[in-house]
């Protein structure tokens, strides 16, 4: 493996890595490793992926907040034929 030091990150990166490793639970090494690969176009996974600003509420709902999230959009799953002839 090969090993690269880089210096000269201003503020606003260093915050963004950090806060990435700490959201992601991964080391700051593979933190900016990943966004070199990014932003090289190497990393082809989760491409199709919209984006991840909602990552930190998965697996924080209850059964019961779930519940009530499908009551409230149950109404969308509703076809209404006439809109359709």
């Amino acid at each position: 493996m090969n090993q690269l030091t880089i210096r000269g990150f201003d503020d606003e990166l260093a915050t963004y890595i950090q806060e990435l490793a700490r959201r992601e639970g991964i080391s700051l090494n593979r933190a900016v490793m990943r966004l070199i690969r990014r932003g090289a176009g190497l990393d082809q996974a989760g491409t199709d992926v919209v984006g991840s600003s909602l990552d930190h509420l998965m697996g924080t709902w209850s059964t019961e907040d779930a519940d009530r999230i499908d009551r409230a959009l149950e109404h969308f799953s509703r076809i209404d034929e006439a809109m359709w002839k």
